[in-house]
């Protein structure tokens, strides 16, 4: 990886870092009653407030899905290659990434969410344990078939 390539990854997320804290600042001013406090102020990219926290959420979005790119490449890396994780994170369908996030929200909003979709991943995972070399067969015809789509896009 070169040095291009890790500076690319660190920008994004020092600019969500920067409209995080513009917005937090903000939500301390206006927790103080409307007053200043002491240390100086950092104007947001725009004279409207709403504008402002409209950019800090895409910014918070847009480095979201940067870390759960880096994530997902590193642990599909360990066994693939960088390359070809790469390339069966850009063969994924619409539909897998739409049921990925709503199986995230589900279990990140609440509690018999959090089970409910734990249950499942640890069935599936025993499921595949008992199965062995089977489902082994099968994920990893899976990966190859999202490879070569990866491949064509």
């Amino acid at each position: 990886m070169t040095i291009r390539d890790k500076l690319a990854k660190i920008k994004p997320a020092r600019i969500a870092r920067k409209a995080a804290g513009k917005v937090a600042e903000a939500a301390r001013d206006e927790t103080a009653g409307g007053t200043k406090n002491a240390g100086p102020s950092i104007p947001g990219p725009s004279t409207n407030a709403m504008t402002n926290l409209i950019l800090a959420d895409i910014a918070l979005r847009a480095g979201g899905a940067l870390l759960r790119r880096g994530v997902e490449r590193g642990l599909l890396g360990n066994k693939t290659g960088a390359a070809k994780a790469k390339k069966i994170i850009r063969g994924r369908t619409m539909g897998e990434t739409l049921i990925g996030t709503a199986l995230a929200r589900v279990a990140t909003r609440s509690v018999p969410g959090a089970i409910m979709v734990g249950g499942g991943l640890l069935a599936k995972t025993l499921y595949d344990r008992r199965h062995g070399k089977s489902a082994k067969a099968e994920g990893e015809a899976a990966v190859e078939a999202k490879a070569k789509k990866g491949e064509k896009e």
